[in-house]
């Protein structure tokens, strides 16, 4: 048997209300489908034509493994819990249902799976975000070495966090690797389900291949999930470090991981902080009380010896003058200062009106 037939893998959609942006979607992957890939649609309670654009590409592609779950609507994580049980194949490929699959993509994990043999290849992705009379897209690069194999966990681990890429359309797993976490692997009810897990999915990896080429197109447009900000964003972001924490804590990891982990956190925290001031002030005020106790309670270390790693430069970074601005605005967030909140919500309201005068234009 061919060498690549051999080496399967499951290719799993979740879907909800997608009917805007599913069928461009699943006909980049189906393109590409090969007798060795499954494609497995889970339409999450769609209210839309999700389904019926799903069935009709079905039909058309009557050669092709694709199989169509549906299910009531329980949220996006539960759909990617659904879409595991539903899959076969030795590697996982997710894809969410408003991006697209780069050409060439299947043939080039193939060929990564069938040479390398890693626990997870981890890609490269394109960025594109909409306008109204163009489009702009954006090649991102991750941290690890291009195309090469590495065995070093702790190499692996700390380029992940100094990247703080936690998609999870941008590793493909062996199956095992989901079988052997807490089940349900995505934690039901929350939103950035995939930043909990990533991390945890890539400690249990012996071996990493980084495919150095774009994969996924991830389509950012206005009804994105980052683009619908709200408390619950907000603190559900902030609870998946929680969890990055708790799963790390009896794991034997260095120190020099768990400082990674706590400046990747501390990077996310100034982020969301920073994007908190889109609410409402008092709706605002209150989530920033909760982030902050949920950060601090999300590190290893504390946060002064965080903050002075950062500005120090003792950890991998892809860019210390980042680093240097993050600690800094860190600082400011967790003393409550009032000159940096004001700065923060104008500098928001700013960037607002600024995006909604280009989508109109």
């Amino acid at each position: 048997m061919n060498q690549l037939l051999r080496k399967s893998l499951s290719i799993i959609v979740p879907a909800y209300d997608a009917a805007a942006f599913i069928e461009p979607c699943l006909r980049s992957i189906l393109a590409q489908l090969e007798p060795q890939h499954a494609l497995v649609v889970i339409d999450d309670g769609s209210r839309d034509a999700t389904g019926e654009i799903a069935e009709h590409l079905q039909h058309e592609f009557a050669h092709a493994r694709f199989t169509i779950v549906r299910q009531p609507n329980h949220g996006v994580a539960t759909a990617r819990n659904q879409g595991l049980a539903a899959a076969d194949g030795e590697y996982v490929l997710f894809v969410d249902a408003d991006d697209l699959l780069e050409p060439g993509a299947l043939l080039a994990l193939d060929r990564a799976i069938a040479t390398h043999r890693p626990d997870v290849v981890a890609c490269d992705y394109n960025t594109w975000r909409q306008r109204k009379k163009k489009h702009k897209c954006k090649r991102m690069m991750l941290g690890y070495p291009p195309n090469a194999l590495l065995h070093d966990q702790e190499a692996i681990l700390c380029s992940f966090f100094a990247g703080r890429q936690n998609y999870v359309w941008a590793n493909v797993f062996r199956r095992e690797i989901y079988e052997r976490v807490r089940q349900p692997v995505f934690p039901p009810g929350r939103v950035f389900e995939d930043v909990a897990v990533v991390a945890r999915l890539l400690a249990e990896c012996a071996s990493l291949f980084h495919l150095s080429r774009p994969i996924i197109d991830y389509r950012q447009h206005p009804s994105s999930l980052k683009c619908q900000v709200s408390s619950k964003w907000c603190v559900d972001f902030v609870w998946a470090l929680r969890q990055i924490r708790d799963s790390f804590v009896a794991l034997p990891v260095s120190d020099a991981v768990r400082m990674h982990i706590d400046v990747a956190a501390c990077h996310f925290y100034v982020g969301i902080v920073k994007t908190s001031y889109q609410l409402p002030w008092r709706e605002g005020r209150v989530v920033r009380a909760q982030v902050r106790q949920l950060f601090l309670d999300s590190l290893f270390n504390h946060p002064l010896a965080v903050l002075a790693a950062m500005e120090r430069g003792t950890v991998i970074s892809r860019d210390h003058e980042f680093d240097l601005t993050a600690a800094s605005q860190a600082r400011k967030a967790l003393s409550g200062s009032v000159a940096f909140g004001i700065m923060k919500s104008a500098s928001r309201r700013w960037k607002m009106w600024q995006q909604r005068l280009a989508a109109a234009t």
